[in-house]
């Protein structure tokens, strides 16, 4: 099979360190560890999912690539199954934020300084900085992607047992900013997409007759934090 994969992995690629051990939590067809694997930057891979199936998939796609003997395949659910194995990085990528701080939660091991996280929820981003920022964890680093259309952030972190004091645009927005994304214009893009959505929820509370100042708040934050100093930028 091709190790190619698409512009919302290859943004999760990027986090992962140079010889890890990755562990890729909900591997579905394993295609961002044989991606990882085929450009040498891995040592080894752990492809842990829930179902039978996808690491059915994932094991075909596997041996496919030549990678087989790279890999160990573990029915599990989330990672804390995983601390005997050896993993640096744990990639955990395609689902809602508040799941993958449920899976954060349940693996005491993640509470290692030298571990390292990357994480790309597909929905609720603000659910999971929030957990980040109140149980110890640091955000390293943001990357913003558009792929097919639509927007994903990914972000990297690792635990140091502090907290981190954050404000509520902190958690929509991200604490890091467009300096730490590789695709300004992408950025730019994501930040669009959020604009639009508080709008949207803007006009359907003035419509029903609810309060939106939060809303009205953030999106005068998202504005002037934002989309003004990447326009100044030009970007």
């Amino acid at each position: 099979m091709s190790s190619k994969i698409n512009k919302r992995l290859l943004a999760a690629s990027q986090m992962v360190r140079e010889g890890a051990v990755l562990a890729d939590i909900g591997t579905d067809h394993a295609y961002l560890p044989i991606y990882l694997l085929s450009e040498g930057k891995i040592e080894r891979a752990v492809l842990a999912d829930i179902n039978e199936g996808p690491l059915k998939k994932a094991r075909e796609n596997a041996k496919a690539s030549g990678f087989l003997s790279a890999v160990e395949l573990c029915l599990t659910d989330g990672a804390a199954a995983l601390s005997e194995k050896g993993v640096t990085d744990y990639a955990i990528c395609g689902m809602g934020g508040e799941l993958i701080a449920d899976i954060i939660e349940r693996a005491p091991q993640l509470r290692d300084g030298d571990i390292r996280l990357i994480l790309q929820p597909m929905s609720k981003p603000d659910a999971l900085r929030r957990y980040l920022f109140e149980n110890g964890f640091k955000i390293d680093r943001e990357i913003y992607v558009t792929d097919e259309g639509k927007h994903y952030v990914c972000i990297s972190a690792h635990y140091f047992g502090g907290k981190t004091e954050y404000s509520d645009a902190d958690a929509y927005f991200g604490a890091i900013g467009a300096f730490m994304s590789a695709d300004g214009e992408a950025f730019v893009n994501y930040m669009k997409a959020k604009e639009r959505s508080l709008l949207r929820v803007i006009d359907g509370k003035r419509k029903g007759g609810g309060e939106f100042s939060d809303e009205e708040k953030l999106l005068s934050e998202l504005r002037y934090r934002f989309l003004k100093r990447a326009e100044r930028k030009g970007i």
